[in-house]
């Protein structure tokens, strides 16, 4: 009789577990992915590329400098809430901001290969205006840039708050799931470092709550060449952008 019990309890945790790992699978770009935290676009649209029938709609300023500038933003960013700030640190850059698929006013769904589609295919369009283009890549984001600087020649790259591994992250937070198996968007950056030879700089925030260090100091670990690394002391993973540290960081390695 005990072992019957037993044997029951077993199983009905076995179903149990097996429901979580098919609610996570199933349900995983809701997990990573914030689109309605953008979809209340404030400012028109300025810039809309075109990739495999998806319209991507976004903002361009300064668009007659030479060089250029893109910024690929974290899971819930409303990435055009830094077109003033971007556009005034760097005015010798145009300045090139995308949302990703399904986010402010862009058609289609977001998912680890559609956002590379369509990054290397903003790299292309404006490379043929704009001879040098530097990336930024803000958490999300720096999976986006650290794989476009692989595949295409990135004047310099800059990875703020980056993880080596979007995998390893979430086996942080979910170290009894399989979490291995069960990604599908995997954004592993470590896999991409030594592809990278263009100058780079890691930002980092002393206090990130979202990103661990470790995962950060992985991915530093991962280039043949060390890059460059700023720790910004006292920000946090979502309030970085406003430390001094870090306008100047960017400032410096991007003019």
């Amino acid at each position: 009789m005990v072992l019957r019990v037993m044997l029951v309890l077993v199983a009905v945790a076995a179903v149990l577990y097996g429901g979580i790992c098919l609610s996570m699978y199933f349900g995983q770009r809701q997990e990573i992915y914030h689109p309605e935290a953008t979809w209340r676009v404030a400012q028109k649209p300025d810039f809309e590329l075109v990739n495999d029938g998806v319209h991507l709609r976004g903002w361009v300023m300064n668009p007659d400098r030479p060089k250029a500038l893109l910024y690929f933003g974290g899971n819930g960013e409303r990435v055009e809430d830094a077109r003033e700030e971007l556009a005034r640190w760097f005015p010798d850059r145009a300045i090139y901001l995308l949302p990703y698929r399904g986010y402010g006013a862009s058609d289609g769904k977001p998912g680890e290969a559609a956002l590379m589609a369509d990054a290397m295919a903003l790299f292309d369009q404006v490379a043929r205006t704009h001879p040098e283009v530097a990336v930024i890549g803000r958490s999300l984001g720096s999976g986006v840039a650290a794989q476009l600087a692989a595949k295409r020649p990135v004047e310099r790259v800059v990875l703020v708050t980056p993880f080596d591994s979007l995998v390893r992250v979430a086996a942080g937070y979910f170290p009894w799931l399989p979490v291995n198996a069960l990604m599908q968007d995997r954004f592993e950056s470590w896999r991409y470092a030594n592809d990278i030879h263009c100058p780079v700089l890691v930002i980092r925030a002393a206090d990130d709550e979202v990103v661990p260090a470790a995962r950060t100091l992985a991915l530093i670990a991962a280039f043949r060449q060390p890059p460059t690394v700023q720790v910004v002391p006292d920000a946090g993973h979502n309030d970085i952008q406003d430390h001094a540290d870090y306008r100047v960081s960017l400032e410096r390695f991007l003019r």
